[in-house]
């Protein structure tokens, strides 16, 4: 366990952030996978511009490597174009 004042702070702080990450992390692969789902071109077209923005939102913040948010993004342009 953490001995100084400044450590345990750190120590709160860690687990507030960690469990943040966790939170936004997990809501933006369900929007992913619920994205994935959906079969109508134009409701797909309607959610992807939120999708995007929760991905790029997770890269701008190091929850996921900027590589993985291209590369999700790509797949889900080439998903709803294929609609």
């Amino acid at each position: 366990m953490a001995n100084h004042k400044s450590a345990i702070k750190r120590v709160r702080s860690d687990e507030t952030k960690r469990l943040r990450n966790k939170y936004q992390h997990k809501t933006t692969r369900n929007a992913v996978r619920n994205l994935r789902d959906i079969t109508s071109k134009k409701d797909a077209e309607k959610e992807l511009p939120a999708v995007f923005a929760m991905l790029d939102k997770l890269a701008k913040r190091n929850i996921i490597h900027k590589n993985k948010a291209a590369n999700l993004k790509s797949g889900l342009q080439v998903k709803v174009n294929n609609l």
